[in-house]
């Protein structure tokens, strides 16, 4: 679908973090920011920049913090012909970690935020305009969201920021296309200033189809990872998206590229994709963390539950709380 208003951004970098503690190489950080900018994708989000106050660099690797020294070496001497993004988290950031614009090489700051948070989302996603960035507001667990709790968010968002767009963030990856039906018409009522953005998990395998019904519904901002690397299940794979976007701007020839030589390597060290755990969780629309933990024992050591008694003990921890 040719849509010149539509863009693609890659958080490969970014969602891939939360599988090994944002510890990627300079070098790999380096071969996806250069096929991205190569193959046409509008965004590359290289991280996060977050608060050393709720995360300790002993723990952590350079890309949750995306520090202006590692965003030049990751980026120097590579053509930018793409955006450069880092995310926020509302509850785990400070504003005081966004430097002027034109002290950066960052161009969009993302603002990932609950809904109970809303509030300190404006205010970095405020903050980070104010210093002459774009920025969006990206709301996550959205499958857990009450009803009056989202509308009211979405009035705020629209009348108390500038963003350009606001995203629909499927974390659990428990939605159905009629749920982003629903999702995307909701946030097209409250948002008439704004751009609406999809980010879909993979845990039911939905997250391509998911973000192709969204594109139907007019969304335009579509995020997606190379060969779906992201937390648990993963996310919209790229390449996919990609090919049915059908842009006479994009190159895929990168994409596969990095993929074979970069990509399929870090698995060695790090599992994602779809397995029984992770669908699990989404079917019960829960946290992938447990899922994980389950996958990370059935790896290490063997001494797991069944995948029968992984769902009942899910589901009876579901039903508890």
């Amino acid at each position: 679908m040719f849509r010149p208003q539509i863009k693609v951004c890659d958080c490969t970098i970014r969602d891939g973090g939360l599988m090994n503690n944002s510890k990627f190489t300079l070098e790999t950080v380096r071969n996806i920011y250069a096929a991205c900018s190569s193959a046409g994708v509008d965004i590359i989000e290289l991280g996060y920049r977050n608060s050393r106050d709720h995360f300790s660099p002993d723990k952590y690797g350079a890309w949750r913090f995306c520090d202006e020294d590692m965003l030049k070496k990751a980026t120097d001497g590579i053509p930018k012909t793409a955006k450069v993004a880092v995310m926020q988290d509302a509850h785990k950031a400070s504003a005081d970690d966004i430097l002027p614009k034109s002290e950066s090489v960052v161009d969009i700051v993302r603002v990932a935020t609950y809904v109970k948070d809303v509030d300190k989302a404006i205010a970095l996603a405020n903050n980070a305009t104010g210093k002459g960035y774009a920025a969006t507001i990206n709301i996550m667990a959205i499958s857990h969201v009450l009803e009056r709790d989202l509308d009211e968010a979405l009035q705020q968002i629209e009348a108390e920021t500038s963003i350009v767009a606001c995203y629909i963030v499927d974390s659990f990856g428990s939605l159905y296309s009629e749920d982003i039906d629903y999702l995307v018409h909701k946030f097209q009522r409250y948002l008439r200033t704004k751009e609406i953005g999809i980010h879909c998990h993979n845990q039911m395998q939905l997250g391509f189809a998911n973000t192709i019904e969204a594109i139907i519904k007019n969304v335009n901002y579509l995020d997606g990872t190379l060969y779906g690397l992201g937390r648990a299940a993963g996310n919209c794979p790229l390449e996919l998206l990609m090919g049915f976007l059908k842009n006479p701007k994009f190159d895929i020839s990168p994409i596969l590229d990095v993929i074979e030589t970069t990509i399929l390597p870090l698995r060695k060290d790090m599992e994602w994709g779809y397995n029984v755990p992770y669908m699990i969780a989404g079917m019960l629309n829960i946290h992938p963390l447990d899922a994980m933990k389950y996958v990370d024992q059935q790896r290490d050591n063997g001494k797991v539950d069944g995948f029968v008694k992984f769902y009942e003990r899910m589901r009876a921890e579901d039903v508890s709380t």
